[in-house]
């Protein structure tokens, strides 16, 4: 049987979601296959360990003593590499991309800087510090309307689109709430599409069926739309077949890209049919309810929620960088010092 973390939680925004998607894994996990050790992080940045408080130290070493983890956090402090620091420091196998890729896919402005630097089209946008202002010419160029982010946000936290510049301070102040680096992006007229991406435990990746998003409420696809059944998801998406391996294409130069291992979601505007989609945003660690985009365009491809999940442990296993033999052993490679936590 193999002994798995479940971590979840966490200090961002997106705590209540990573909740729900841990309780989904749990639910869909094979109880013949895993003993699962609940890890909960706060919102605080304290630590449970099923269900009871505890020092950091002994949450490490409970973590330490799993043969894998599966990472449920979104956002800052979980979705962003510094999670993943820390789980290769265990020397435990975990789900999901590794720490720069993590870090990367994390930071919008970033992603957009390696993926353009691959070919891929994307959005185009302003970087801006917090407190700083949108210089005229920026105006001029993006026009409007014009979306305003958190660069290492998700779920749309802080997400404002602007018709009118006059509004632009405000919905600069609300994105400086969730980070103080701010993207601000032209809108791309067109059809929103989902690509989920997999990787195999040998290796093999592959793109799923498309996702079209149709917003039903609310002026996009913002955090109501997502968690308030604010939008209806067609898979696959009503696509032409050259259209449908284009995206899927790109979203697997996205993953190779950005060096990411196990799974990806990329989300596309699709301009106009036959165009070259514009990669918005990646998501490397989407999320995880048996109605979320992923799950749900894996189970139409075949896929069942539970035998995903097997999937991306095993892929855990087998792909992921090994710093120790063996996770809680005492075998290190020669010349390397184990460290514990104390």
């Amino acid at each position: 049987m193999t002994r798995l973390a479940l971590i979840y939680g966490g200090r961002s925004g997106e705590h209540d979601v990573s909740r729900r998607s841990a309780a989904s894994i749990r639910t869909h996990l094979d109880p013949g296959a895993y003993r699962v050790t609940d890890v909960l992080i706060e919102r605080d940045g304290g630590w449970r360990v099923d269900g009871v408080p505890v020092p950091l130290a002994e949450a490490l070493r409970a973590i330490r003593d799993q043969d894998v983890a599966f990472p449920a956090l979104h956002g800052p402090y979980g979705e962003d590499g510094r999670l993943q620091s820390m789980l290769e420091w265990l020397g435990v196998p975990y789900v999901g991309s590794g720490v720069f890729s993590s870090a990367a896919g994390m930071d919008k402005a970033v992603t957009k800087r390696l993926l353009a630097a691959d070919g891929l089209r994307v959005t185009d946008g302003v970087v801006l510090q917090e407190g700083a202002a949108l210089a005229a010419d920026d105006r001029a160029r993006l026009g409007l309307p014009v979306f305003v982010k958190p660069a290492r946000a998700g779920s749309s936290l802080g997400v404002t689109k602007v018709g009118h510049w006059p509004d632009l301070a405000a919905a600069l102040a609300l994105a400086a709430r969730f980070d103080r680096k701010v993207l601000v992006e032209k809108a791309v007229p067109g059809r929103e599409i989902d690509v989920a991406i997999l990787q195999r435990p040998d290796g093999s990746v592959e793109a799923g069926p498309p996702l079209e998003i149709t917003v039903t409420r609310g002026p996009f696809f913002d955090f109501d739309a997502k968690y308030d059944a604010g939008a209806a998801f067609h898979i696959p998406a009503p696509l032409d077949a050259a259209t449908t391996r284009r995206v899927q294409e790109r979203a697997v130069r996205a993953f190779h890209a950005l060096d990411c291992r196990g799974l990806l979601r990329v989300d596309f505007f699709l301009p106009d049919p036959g165009g070259e989609p514009v990669v918005n945003e990646v998501n490397t660690l989407p999320g995880m309810t048996a109605e979320s985009q992923f799950p749900r365009i894996w189970r139409h491809a075949g896929v069942p929620f539970p035998a995903l999940l097997d999937i991306l442990i095993a892929g855990a296993r087998t792909l992921g960088d090994r710093v120790l033999d063996h996770p809680g052993s005492d075998s290190c490679p020669a010349g390397w010092a184990r460290s514990s936590p104390s």
